[in-house]
């Protein structure tokens, strides 16, 4: 792995920080993002990990036309502006579609491309030309190699702060398994890479018009994405996941995000020599 670059004050690459990319699936409203992003302000003072607050204007892959989809661009846009400005976190959030990547990159940290999106050639131009990181959400139907081609597409543009996230890989119906050797092997392309904690618990459609998940799971594949080299965790947490309104079988309560974090730190001290 040989790209290195920062996000706000996370030094992410190489002999950089531990860091966590975390937060609601969706804005639902912003009494909840900034309950969560408040949260992840106290983590970090307790624990010393850096931490990123995530959230989607937009959830354009739901399972059902029913479903909970966001606030939308312009109203998103605004609360992820104001979580940022109350905070002073750095903020990341889903891009769908080319004609959202300058607006998107105007207001948030980092730009990031859906999994069922990582192969959508001007989607991938159009964020990589604002400049801004971008971490793309490896498909679950793309072999961590193939990954170099989804870089290469945000190579072109002249940006190389790329990250790449591991989700899991399609396994028969409704499964979702890890192959813990993608963390390495997409380390290789050049990039940083994150390990997505929570949807990896996910059983897609698994509800019928909803996803299942097995979120006790997470903490198992957390920590053993840590000693197998990831550079960071990316986790959806919620104040009340059973109520949420997207991805509610597989988010974590609040209260059992700091043990973990704390765990996975010492897991990666030992793993990097630190």
């Amino acid at each position: 792995m040989n790209s290195t670059f920062r996000i706000d004050t996370i030094n992410i690459g190489l002999g950089g920080d531990f860091f966590i990319i975390a937060g609601p699936c969706v804005i639902e409203s912003e009494a909840i993002c900034t309950q969560v992003a408040e949260f992840l302000v106290n983590l970090r003072k307790t624990t010393g990990v850096k931490c990123i607050f995530k959230a989607s204007f937009d959830k354009a892959n739901r399972t059902s036309i029913d479903s909970f989809r966001g606030p939308g661009l312009e109203k998103g846009l605004a609360i992820l502006h104001r979580i940022r400005e109350h905070t002073g976190l750095p903020v990341l959030t889903d891009v769908h579609e080319p004609s959202q990547a300058k607006a998107v990159g105007e207001v948030v940290d980092c730009l990031q491309i859906p999994a069922f999106l990582c192969r959508q050639t001007d989607l991938l131009v159009s964020c990589g030309k604002t400049g801004k990181p971008v971490n793309i959400k490896k498909g679950q139907f793309v072999s961590p190699d193939e990954m170099k081609n989804c870089v290469e597409k945000i190579r072109t543009t002249g940006n190389r702060k790329i990250l790449l996230t591991e989700r899991g890989t399609f396994f028969g119906y409704n499964r979702l398994v890890n192959d813990m050797t993608s963390i390495p092997a997409m380390q290789q392309l050049g990039c940083p890479v994150v390990f997505d904690t929570t949807h990896s618990t996910q059983r897609p459609g698994g509800l019928g018009t909803a996803s299942a998940g097995v979120p006790d799971m997470a903490p198992v594949l957390a920590r053993a994405a840590v000693a197998a080299g990831t550079n960071a965790l990316f986790m959806e947490i919620h104040p009340d996941p059973a109520n949420a309104l997207c991805d509610a079988a597989c988010m974590l309560p609040l209260a059992h995000v700091p043990p973990l974090i704390e765990t996975c730190k010492k897991i990666y001290e030992v793993v990097n020599g630190k």
